[in-house]
């Protein structure tokens, strides 16, 4: 079955309230046709729409259609955004075959609210351990830090974000598994719960007491942290390169963009994908006073992003300043 290719952005909102209006599930692919993999997830697509007959699966030009892919908040494809109601159920990013058909599978079945499927094949513990890691600081809680569900996580955002703590959040009504292995795994038996480290630092009477101890702020991650860290990345190889994505497969046109002025120059070079780190991400704004990517490093010292790396090709310095010792 071939799956149709949405241009315009006024047939896709045509298509998506006629499938609101029958209730029915509305796959969406977001997809650029210099991306392999985008053409590998299609074929998965593919098969899907043969088993789910009445879910509507659609291809969206993320290039083309922007405001549509500003509305989803695309920043990388392939990316997929599950739609039921009009209402977005979950978004899958990345060519995750497993993860992807497990999702349409879960939203094309159930009959009930929607509820984001736990991976039954990964051990709840090693899922409760990269969840905690994933920032220094991370807050389980009941919604998200814009819409908080409960009066205890209300409070606790207020207090985080009067103390200036940049923390990242899981919100656990979305994952009922997360839900009740974090309770058994921190031996703590409420919400919400505060991890600094990767430790759990306690709930909201814990932190409001060492805030009035005033002992709060000497256990979170010193500042400078971020900075030797983005300081010890950027030198990581002589020629470092933050992208959307990898050399292989960049997610994004500007890092494509970027790969495709690099590969014939045969220079030798290290990528690193902020997209797989949003503390990377975030510092690097800060860090180099840059607030797009890619950005490109020479020896830990800042060169530009894209447009001035088409400069340099330009006036023939650019094999000359991204290999000084050449």
């Amino acid at each position: 079955m071939t799956i149709p290719i949405c241009k315009d952005e006024t047939a896709f909102k045509m298509l998506v309230q006629k499938a609101a209006s029958h209730g029915q599930l509305v796959v969406l692919h977001f997809e650029a046709d210099w991306a392999k993999e985008c053409k590998q997830m299609n074929e998965v697509l593919e098969e899907l729409a043969k088993e789910y007959t009445h879910t509507i699966f659609l291809r969206v030009e993320a290039e083309e259609v922007e405001k549509v892919t500003l509305h989803y908040e695309i920043e990388s494809v392939p990316s997929f955004v599950l739609l039921k109601e009009q209402k977005v159920l979950t978004k899958v990013e990345g060519a995750d075959a497993a993860k992807l058909s497990s999702a349409v599978k879960h939203y094309a079945t159930s009959h009930i609210a929607p509820t984001i499927q736990p991976d039954k094949t990964e051990n709840i513990n090693e899922k409760l351990k990269k969840l905690i890691n994933a920032r220094p600081c991370m807050l389980f809680m009941k919604g998200n830090p814009s819409e908080p569900k409960c009066g205890f996580s209300r409070q606790v955002i207020q207090i985080l974000q009067e103390q200036e703590v940049k923390f990242g959040s899981f919100d656990i009504l979305s994952d009922n598994e997360v839900r009740q292995g974090l309770k058994t795994y921190s031996d703590w038996p409420t919400y919400p719960q505060f991890y600094v480290n990767g430790e759990l630092l306690g709930g909201l009477d814990i932190i409001k007491e060492l805030i009035e101890n005033g002992e709060f702020k000497d256990m979170l991650p010193k500042p400078e942290d971020l900075n030797k860290r983005l300081e010890t990345l950027t030198k990581q190889h002589k020629l470092m390169i933050f992208m959307k994505g990898n050399r292989e497969a960049p997610k994004c046109k500007f890092s494509r963009a970027l790969m495709e002025i690099m590969q014939p120059l045969n220079l030798d070079f290290q990528t690193f994908d902020i997209l797989q780190d949003e503390e990377v991400r975030q510092g690097l704004k800060t860090f180099s006073n840059w607030p797009t990517f890619p950005q490109i490093y020479v020896n830990g010292e800042f060169v530009g992003g894209l447009d001035i790396i088409k400069e340099l090709k330009e006036n023939d310095e650019l094999e000359s300043t991204l290999n000084p010792s050449s």
